[in-house]
């Protein structure tokens, strides 16, 4: 049996700050944007950018970490699924939203410049949530093509 796969993984920077609410049931859940762009040359030669923009939603306790450490411009690796969400607006328009619903989440930004956290107190940095968190990821910018 096939089975299916609905994976995504983003390397970017946030373009707002996060926004953390509680459902009715008191379940925190955190949203915010991430920017990703890429660059290549066309055929003249001449270079182009391009920046995707992705919707991300965050649950439980992975919506705590990112309210708490992320801000805006900060540089994030987010794995998760896509999930396409869909309403009646109120002039009964079909509305579609379709979001990154993630798993994990690295900082990728270096500790100085998360004001929030002590610089040499790993220990207390907060740690990714799923199969992600044991691997470590180090990656500068100057590895990133963007």
């Amino acid at each position: 049996m096939a089975k299916d796969l609905n994976k995504v993984m983003i390397i970017g920077r946030l373009g707002k700050d996060p926004e953390m609410r509680y459902t009715p049931g008191g379940s925190p859940v955190t949203t915010f944007s991430v920017a990703a762009g890429r660059q290549w040359k066309d055929g003249s030669g001449d270079v182009r950018e391009e920046t995707e923009w992705f919707n991300v939603v965050t649950w439980n306790k992975l919506a705590e970490i990112c309210n708490e450490h992320l801000r805006k411009a900060s540089r994030v690796y987010i794995e998760g699924r896509l999930q396409t969400r869909q309403w009646q607006d109120q002039d009964g328009q079909t509305r579609y939203r379709t979001e990154v619903i993630a798993s994990d989440m690295i900082m990728l930004d270096g500790r100085s410049s998360r004001e929030s956290l002590p610089d040499d107190d790993a220990d207390h940095r907060p740690a990714a949530r799923g199969p992600a968190a044991s691997r470590s990821i180090d990656i500068g910018d100057e590895d990133i093509p963007f």
